[in-house]
């Protein structure tokens, strides 16, 4: 293990740590590039809206939560049933105490939508890891 499962959670954390004007401008600022980017390429991104990137953003950092998970959690040689304790409990309890935290920021709220969001992410990026391991080895095998 190279240390890199540790790296993603306090960087997510810090950004619920943020207050809500900070968080805005830093959604608003991803935003202007994707509309920019779409629109480069002759795409309207008019139906793009802060909320769908930040609702994309939790999404896309719990999948890469999942995907480290999967990865750090197999290194350990657990049994199959102690690996997935391990994944159930750490993908709910992560999202759960991140949007716990936004409940003691200025301007932010813990919504209960957002943990099941995160959630989902996680279980696609395991997911996602054990089909990309399973197909990947079989792809090098024939």
């Amino acid at each position: 293990m190279d240390g890199s499962d540790r790296s993603l959670c306090p960087v997510h954390i810090s950004n619920s740590m943020k207050p809500s004007d900070i968080s805005s401008a830093d959604s608003g600022w991803v935003l202007r590039v994707a509309q920019e980017s779409f629109g480069s390429m002759g795409i309207s991104a008019k139906w793009l809206t802060e909320h769908i990137i930040r609702k994309t953003g939790h999404f896309s950092e719990y999948t890469l939560l999942g995907i480290l998970l999967y990865e750090s959690i197999r290194s350990y040689g657990f049994t199959a049933e102690r690996r997935y304790f391990i994944r159930l409990t750490t993908g709910f309890m992560v999202p759960f105490v991140d949007e716990t935290i936004q409940l003691m920021v200025e301007g932010r709220s813990g919504q209960i939508s957002d943990v099941w969001l995160d959630c989902g992410g996680v279980a696609f990026g395991i997911l996602l890891a054990a089909f990309l391991l399973k197909y990947g080895r079989r792809s090098k095998t024939t």
